[in-house]
């Protein structure tokens, strides 16, 4: 018996050690995939921190059209008085606009990015062709403006690179003379996504004599909340007239006691960059007493054509709502 109870005692000291060994193995293997896979994020991340960032192309003024764009979409310039040189556009029309002498309403488009141009939002031009032609909304002229250096800003002290004052000043009153627009703020709206949403904030609550309608898409507030605080400052190197955002603009357009309303819309996708601070904006503005219809796409990403793909007959309704009403009063 002291026989076998001393062989069952080694047996059992012998499985509690190759336990322990392949213990401290699998923690050894799990040490050095824990270990491969921090390095191999590592240089991952090394990679990514050497690999340059795309330079943004120069600027212009005029910007040739992509062989993909919708063929009944023109690409018109006009001269610029300010500026002594042709300014760029893209114009779509209505199907019959050259079988009527009607006058139609006019949206003008801000596209995003900065630098831009005219032609950055061109796709967008197929599902509003498209929802025109089957008749869902009035037959309206879609302007794309060119928003200049900095993206439908002016910049303080540089008379070459005024975007806003050249689209309200120069690009506006010559749609109006070329084309059979109805020439007043009863057929004019506005409407850009990003930067372009950020200039149809600022760029309405500035002119509500100019525009009945504005759609602003998904617009950097948290940006223009940071140049209200800071007296102009947007970084380093950009410094815009002091007031000239879209926070302080809300303020003075809430403050009037006459004058014109406009009829806003924001719209956002909850998977875009600037989902929170669009919810924020809004916010701001029901503090303020200014009314606007809210548009939230799920799922969508920072992306105008993303959100277009789901919304833009409700977008173009809008418009087509706000100027029925305006031009039945």
């Amino acid at each position: 018996m002291r026989v076998l109870h001393g062989v069952f005692l080694l047996f059992l000291f012998g499985l509690i050690a190759h336990a322990q060994d392949s213990s401290r193995n699998q923690a050894d293997e799990f040490r050095t995939q824990r270990s491969g896979t921090q390095a191999s994020g590592k240089q991952k991340q090394a990679k990514a921190a050497k690999k340059p960032r795309k330079a943004s192309p120069p600027f212009r003024w005029v910007n040739p059209v992509p062989g993909s764009a919708l063929k009944t979409l023109r690409h018109e310039t006009f001269r610029s008085p300010s500026l002594g040189m042709d300014v760029g556009y893209l114009v779509l029309v209505p199907k019959d606009y050259g079988k009527t002498r009607q006058r139609y309403p006019v949206v003008y488009y801000l596209h995003g990015g900065r630098p831009g141009n005219e032609c950055k939002s061109h796709r967008l031009a197929e599902p509003i062709d498209r929802i025109m032609k089957e008749g869902g909304v009035l037959p309206m002229i879609y302007v794309f403006v060119n928003g200049g250096p900095v993206s439908h800003y002016n910049m303080p002290e540089n008379e070459k690179a005024q975007g806003a004052s050249v689209f309200i000043n120069e690009l506006i009153p010559h749609i109006d003379a070329t084309y059979r627009t109805i020439a007043s703020r009863e057929g004019r709206g506005l409407e850009g996504f990003s930067q372009g949403g950020r200039g149809t904030m600022r760029l309405a609550l500035r002119h509500p004599d100019l525009f009945c309608s504005a759609a602003a898409g998904g617009g950097g507030y948290a940006t223009e909340k940071r140049i209200s605080e800071s007296g102009g400052v947007e970084s380093p190197d950009l410094r815009f007239a002091e007031g000239d955002n879209a926070w302080d603009l809300a303020r003075s357009y809430a403050a009037r006691r006459e004058g014109p309303a406009v009829n806003w819309m924001i719209y956002v996708g909850t998977k875009g960059f600037n989902y929170q601070n669009n919810l924020e904006y809004m916010d701001f503005l029901t503090s303020l007493g200014v009314n606007y219809q809210k548009v939230i796409v799920p799922g969508v990403p920072h992306s105008a054509m993303g959100i277009y793909d789901i919304a833009a007959e409700r977008i173009m309704k809008f418009h087509d709502g706000n100027f029925r009403q305006a031009t039945s009063r």
